[in-house]
């Protein structure tokens, strides 16, 4: 970042709250490009069942972060914060204002704070997680971890599969639990640079989640089981890899293993999906709302786009 550089804007929001229609309008007046701020987006293949932003939209305003790695792949916080620095010096050569969007908020807060300094992964001991969530599934290990290392536990729900086994790795490879290590360490890497971050948060938690049941019913209209159906055919995935647990995924890949029989299977494989993404938009707002110094707009407003515009105007200088 050079001296001369505007504060970088954050466009964070739960799930359906509309922060690509947002993005879309600032866009329309002002020169940025857009940085994906969501761990889903990453993903190739992956479309529909993550509102990834279509090729109209993408050829409208230049996206970056998004269709970066197989669904084989793992991405990770760290690797985030180093493309996304990468990604943000590109836009800034080109004379063009960088928008962070999304709703991974894990990565929006490492990149705004840092990273703490954790071990590397084993991929055996993952492995070895992996088969034991498997036969006694995620709950199980959740309980686990419980004994282990409670103060973890406490802040992970018993289906978060990819940081439990984060957790659970850590304290077999060390002998020492997660929150101690985060307690013993200062964050590397925090951000120099003055950060706007503008959060699209609802009014009514019920007409969110009417939105999130809506889109979810547009995503099957729009082909979301074919989506689905092809990556299982690919013949390379499984339901215990990080891509294939993103919500929606999970539940219709379970569905397809229950042979896909029956209205009242179908039903609840509906409703699962709907339950889980509520879920994460709970999670979602939870970190939102931890964030110091955040800019609020309704996103249920029906001036959301025209506040975000204004306040990255005031913001940017533009």
């Amino acid at each position: 970042m050079s001296a001369g550089d505007p504060p970088l804007v954050m466009l964070l929001g739960p799930t359906a709250s509309g922060k690509t229609a947002v993005a879309l309008a600032i866009a329309e007046r002002l020169p940025v490009e857009i940085v994906s701020v969501d761990s889903a987006l990453v993903y190739r293949g992956m479309d529909i069942g993550t509102a990834k932003p279509g090729p109209d939209e993408r050829r409208r305003v230049p996206h970056h972060l998004i269709d970066l790695i197989e669904p084989t792949e793992s991405y990770s916080a760290a690797r985030f914060v180093a493309d996304a620095r990468a990604a943000i010096a590109g836009i800034r050569a080109r004379g063009r204002l960088p928008l962070l969007v999304g709703g991974t908020m894990l990565y929006a807060k490492a990149f705004a704070e840092g990273l703490h300094e954790l071990p590397q992964a084993d991929r055996e001991l993952r492995c070895r997680i992996e088969d034991e969530a498997r036969a006694l599934g995620w709950p199980a290990l959740h309980a686990r971890l419980a004994s282990l290392d409670p103060a973890t536990a406490a802040r992970l729900e018993p289906g978060d599969a990819q940081r439990i086994q984060r957790a659970l790795e850590i304290v077999a490879l060390t002998g020492v639990p997660m929150s101690e290590w985060l307690a013993r360490q200062r964050p590397v890497g925090t951000a120099a640079e003055t950060i706007l971050t503008i959060a699209l948060e609802p009014s009514s938690r019920a007409a969110l989640h009417e939105r999130i049941a809506q889109r979810f019913q547009a995503m099957l209209g729009a082909g979301f089981v074919d989506e689905v159906r092809a990556l299982r055919a690919r013949g390379d995935l499984h339901a215990g890899l990080p891509a294939m647990r993103c919500v929606g995924y999970r539940q219709l890949w379970q569905w397809c293993d229950e042979g896909e029989h029956g209205g009242d299977v179908w039903q609840r494989a509906v409703a699962a999906g709907i339950a889980a993404t509520r879920q994460l938009a709970k999670r979602q707002l939870t970190w939102l709302r931890a964030m110091p110094g955040r800019q609020v707009i309704d996103c249920l407003a029906s001036d959301a786009a025209a506040q975000a515009l204004a306040l990255v105007r005031r913001a940017s200088g533009a």
